[in-house]
């Protein structure tokens, strides 16, 4: 179920980047081959190297210095252990992105919604492999139960992350401004929502 909710305001760039999205016919990356699967430690290696670039060259992070393996294979365990999704893209035997789904907040209340993170390498962006990873967490978080997805993307000027978000079904919900501070630069966080299953239609 999706809900109807104000857009950014009229002559935004954001406005108009959610408006394109929902236009925009979707790129499944199918033409590379691309299949999504479960993550595994053996994935940890690539996935790092991924998040690094993210962290030392974007804003879609609000980390500062990349974590190393141990970290991130720290993460990845700490996550399936309860049993969050935690998927990687591979095309031609090699990790291309990843997405996890994660607690969104840590009191009980909040147990039926997640906050979902996607990166895609950084030589394969462009090419579906985000929707694709999205669109498989979507489904993946739903099967486990939980109702709500929220987006907190880092940096209003994130178009790619906010394109792919609003063409998986997700709405905009807000804008923090002035929440960040990297790269000498003050940053925005960005909320999106979007159901899962019959989200609050019913009771968990």
């Amino acid at each position: 179920m999706l809900f109807s909710k104000p857009l950014p305001p009229k002559g935004s760039r954001l406005r108009q980047l959610i408006m394109d999205a929902r236009l925009k016919p979707a790129h499944d990356g199918s033409q590379m081959s691309l299949a999504i699967r479960p993550a595994t430690p053996a994935d940890v290696p690539a996935i790092t190297r991924i998040y690094a670039h993210a962290v030392e060259t974007g804003t879609a992070s609000f980390e500062l210095t990349p974590p190393d393996e141990a970290e991130m294979a720290q993460r990845m365990e700490s996550l399936l252990a309860k049993d969050f999704p935690y998927l990687a893209a591979e095309a031609d035997g090699t990790v291309t992105g990843y997405a996890y789904a994660g607690p969104y907040r840590a009191r009980p209340a909040y147990r039926f919604t997640v906050e979902d993170s996607v990166y895609v390498a950084p030589d394969q962006q462009g090419r579906g492999v985000g929707r694709a990873l999205l669109a498989a967490l979507v489904e993946a978080s739903a099967t486990r139960g939980f109702r709500q997805m929220i987006a907190v993307i880092g940096d209003s000027e994130q178009a790619a992350s906010i394109a792919v978000h609003a063409a998986a079904g997700f709405y905009y919900v807000g804008t923090f401004p002035h929440v960040g501070y990297k790269f000498g630069r003050w940053l925005d966080t960005v909320l999106m929502q979007r159901a899962l299953g019959p989200g609050s239609t019913t009771a968990p």
